[in-house]
Parts: structure tokens; sequence; C-alpha cells
């Protein structure tokens, strides 16, 4: 079980009142998000107290002895932390499989979050219990979004085991802390001004809502990724989508599939998904703002699985790619979060849905492909499907959604990992101000991000064909090719394309170890969030009001 305490500000003497929003729930854990602690005794209710140990030092023993008398005394507390000031990154149990102390690194990089948020998940997975617990949450308030998606992304909604574990209840309790800068700090390095909103020292029922919606939309990313490819094929991902459009209480999804993907010239997409049992589709779900002088629109690669076509992928390579349809399932948890949020501009989700199958009707090696684009596409490669895909969603964003703004998000290269690692996302852009944005929103919400070359001079060659428009895989892989996916999908917009263009390929931080991190929800959200109704995901936004 897991308390999330919010925001006590200590600051003053003031301490927050007890505040609880509605939970989130599923056969297994069911998270509750609460503001204030509860007193609760740890022998019923195990407790993990987890912060930086400068902001634990901060604490005193009448701010959490609620949750730990009558077990732990204030002379074991205060040795517990002495113990973790003097290891960072460390825990201590303070009374046995019932209270655990842990801090989290003190330094940061100028390239990692400032919450420390990968280095708790890692914390929150590794003293789970299997019965109901609690933790206590100890951070600035400018972390608390970005903390708690980490913990929320530590307990996955999908299993399917025979015998399920029983239910049981995740309480988080959050207990904010001063402004302090901390020992080997650079906050402001690279994540850019506060904004005041989060210096307060309070949060509101409306904010913790928002975190509470933002775990839910990353929950269930996650679990459409985590799901096998027997249960969430095509057909089923359209259901999911068309659940979250009921939900929001927007029209029905646009539904494009099959043979008219073909009669309307979306080669890509067609190409890819005619060899699986389920055809392919292309589903956009809209939400229209009133009065919207802009349009968004986020396209996300849904290939649902990925045998590599043709060009098929060795055994172990095959493994684990269920997950190929992270960037789709991304995009659909982020609309879902942002249209509760009341954006201010038109917003589509674009999800480009196929299974890259082996079978009769499957695309050769050396197949001609014309895509939505009217441009060519020679295959030299069916395992390179998602730029494919996603090549026809962005140019229907463009021509049929009118949108100015096209994000597409995608675990799209293997090389990805080798460029930027595990933790960051690969982005590409064809302007400097959305780029850094991107970057700086990764900061924020723990969703971490690094810019690619954007060269098209250097690495279009790459796709060099003699008989068609272009290749779909590069000549060369020692030259740059994330970059190089990046830029065949911009490609078919064009290189002149006069809106805001970025591109995310988020193979390696989509999953962590075998489950799904639900990574682009946040990234999205906090990056359009300047211009949206929510006064949390507006404080967080790097972009303004841009």
């Amino acid at each position: 079980m897991l308390f999330f305490k919010t925001f006590g500000v200590y600051v003053g003497v003031i301490r927050p009142g007890y505040m609880a929003v509605r939970t989130m729930s599923n056969a297994t854990v069911n998270i509750k998000f609460q503001w204030g602690l509860k007193s609760s005794d740890p022998e019923q209710l195990p407790v993990l107290v987890i912060g930086q140990s400068g902001h634990l030092n901060q604490l005193s023993w009448s701010d959490v002895r609620c949750k730990l008398e009558p077990r732990v005394t204030e002379e074991a507390w205060k040795r517990g932390l002495s113990c973790v000031s003097t290891s960072p990154g460390e825990s201590c149990e303070l009374w046995p499989r019932a209270v655990t102390l842990a801090s989290l690194p003190a330094r940061r990089s100028r390239h990692a979050a400032p919450s420390r948020a990968h280095a708790l998940a890692k914390i929150v997975r590794a003293t789970q219990r299997t019965t109901d617990e609690a933790i206590v949450l100890v951070c600035r308030k400018r972390d608390v979004y970005a903390s708690c998606m980490g913990i929320a992304r530590s307990y996955p909604l999908y299993h399917a085991r025979s015998s399920p574990p029983p239910a049981r209840a995740l309480s988080v309790e959050i207990l904010l802390v001063a402004e302090d800068k901390l020992e080997g700090e650079s906050e402001d390095e690279g994540v850019g001004p506060t904004d005041p909103s989060l210096l307060d020292g309070a949060l509101s029922l409306e904010e913790l809502t928002t975190i509470h919606q933002a775990a839910d939309a990353t929950r269930l990313a996650a679990r459409i990724t985590d799901t096998p490819t027997n249960i969430m094929n095509v057909d089923k991902f359209i259901e999911e989508a068309c659940n979250v459009a009921k939900e929001l209480d927007i029209p029905e999804p646009c539904i494009i599939r099959g043979e008219e993907l073909r009669a309307r010239g979306m080669g890509g997409l067609y190409g890819v998904g005619r060899a699986a049992s389920c055809p392919p589709a292309l589903v956009t779900l809209s939400y229209a703002a009133p009065a919207a002088a802009r349009t968004v629109a986020w396209v996300g690669k849904g290939i649902v699985y990925d045998t590599g076509g043709l060009s098929i992928k060795a055994r172990a390579s095959m493994v684990g790619m269920k997950g190929d349809c992270g960037g789709a399932a991304a995009v659909l948890g982020a609309f879902a979060l942002t249209v509760k949020a009341k954006p201010e501009f038109n917003l589509h989700a674009v999800l480009c849905l196929a299974e890259n199958s082996v079978g009769p009707n499957a695309t050769r090696p050396d197949d001609v492909h014309t895509l939505y684009s009217g441009r060519t596409v020679e295959i030299n490669n069916t395992d390179a499907e998602g730029r494919l895909v996603l090549s026809d969603g962005v140019v229907y964003a463009h021509r049929d959604l009118k949108a100015d703004t096209i994000v597409d998000v995608a675990t799209l290269t293997g090389a990805q990992g080798t460029a930027t690692g595990k933790q960051h996302a690969a982005v590409l852009c064809n302007g400097a101000a959305l780029e850094a944005a991107a970057v700086r929103a990764g900061l924020r919400c723990a969703e971490l991000a690094h810019a690619l070359p954007f060269a098209p001079e250097l690495h279009f060659a790459e796709f060099t064909s003699c008989v068609a428009d272009m290749k779909n895989s590069v000549a060369d892989r020692n030259n740059a090719q994330p970059s190089c996916a990046g830029l065949f999908i911009l490609a078919h917009l064009g290189f002149d394309f006069p809106g805001q263009w970025l591109h995310v390929d988020m193979a390696s931080p989509s999953v962590c170890g075998e489950r799904a991190t639900g990574y682009g929800v946040s990234l999205l959200a906090v990056l359009f969030g300047a211009r949206t109704g929510s006064r949390l995901l507006r404080a967080l936004s790097p972009l303004g009001r841009l």
C-alpha cells in the first residue's frame, strides 16, 4: 500500500490538512493519493520514508511520529537519519519488515532529473511488500509530480498469472520541504526558472487531481504496452482508444482501416500491416477547443508486434516486441491526460496501428511503396517499418487535420539506446526552441530526453535509391542512424515544412527490465501543459504561453 503525503511546506509552522482524491485501482494494486500524514501503526501498515538526505534532515520527529509510533522511537529515527545521511542512495530498516528509511542520491548532473525519480523508482521496486503499505515521500513541490510518476510506474497493471496476487492498497503521503539549496546541487542548470506556484508550499485539490490523472494515464500506457499481442492486437488497441474517447466524452475516433488505407494512398501503413490477420488502421482521437488558434497532433507508432517482417528478427531480438506499440500507447495516455486538463488548442492523437507479420502478403525487400506524401520508397529492410507508418501518420496530421505542430513518438531504433542511453529518449526537431523545451520538460517530469544532430544535408543521402525517391533504411548504419530515421519521417512532411515538428525515439526508456514504463505520457503533457487549464502542468511546462 502506498501513501502520497502532500505538501506540508516546512518553511514555517503551518502543516497541511488531510486531503484525498479518488483511488486508482486494478485487480492487484489500488493507489490512493493523500494530502497530509494519516496516523497508522507500521505493524499494520508497513511504511517507506524516502527523500534526499538534506530534505529528510529538515523533518522533526513530530512531523513523522504518527507514521512510526509505537514501533520506532525518536532515538531510532535520528540514528536512521544519521545512517542514510552518510550513505546517500542507501536504505536502512528502523523496524524489521515494517519501517524503512531511504535516501536518494545527493548529487545531480545537468542531464539528470532534479527529482532523482529514477533512483526513487528503483528503491520503491526493491522495497515493495505483498501487503498494504505506505510511502512517505519527502521532496520539494517542484519535484512532486516527477516523484509521484516514478512511484506510480513501479506498480504495473498487467498480470496474467493463474493465481494473481491479492488486491492490496498503496497509499502515498507527501511532505513538502523548503527550497534550501543542497550540497552538490546545480538545480537551475538545464531546468530553467521555477514557476512561483511551485514555491508556494501548498497543494490544491486540483493539483492533486492532476497527479492522480497523470499516474492513471502513465499506468494505462504501460498496461497496453505490457499486454501480449494475442490479447492486445490491432482490434483490441482500437477498443482501448474508443474507451478513452468515451471516458473523455469526445466524438468517437476516426478509423481508416485495411483496404481503405490502400485506396487513400497510405502505402506505408498498409504495406507494413497487410500480412497480419488483423488489418492495419489509422485511428484518430480529436479534441476541439473553443476559439483555438493552434492545432497540435501527436502521432504514435503502434506496431503491436514486430517480427521484422521478411527481414525477420533473430529469436532473441524478437522477444519483447509486443512493446513496439509503446509510442501509440504513450500518445493515447498523454491525450487522455491533456484533454482532462482542457487545452486551449485543438489536439489530435493519431495512432498508426499494425502488426509487422510474416505471410504470403508480406512486403518484400525490393518492393516499392507509394506513401501518403506521394513519395515512393524502395524497401530494403522490412524491419525498418516504424518510419513507414509514422510517415503516413504525420502527413495525415498536416494535410487532413491541419496541424501546425506535429510530434511523432516511437520505439523506433535500437540505435537510440546506443546514442542516448537507457534513460534518455532521443529527440530530433526542425526548430531549436521546441527542441530545447522538450529537453527541459524531460528534466522537470523525469522523462528524460537528449537532442540528436539535425543535419539533413549531412545525413539524408543515406536513403538514396536508384529506382525510387528513397530507400527506407540507411546505407551506413554508423552514420547517425537515429537521426536518419527521424529525417526519413520529416522528408515526407517536407524539409521545408513551415510548422513545428518534433521526433521522439523512446525505444530504450519505454522499458525497464521486462516491464513497460509508460514513457512519453508526462513528456508530452508537460511540454504542452502551458496552454491548459491545469495549474500544475502550466507551472511545469517550459514553453510558456507560446
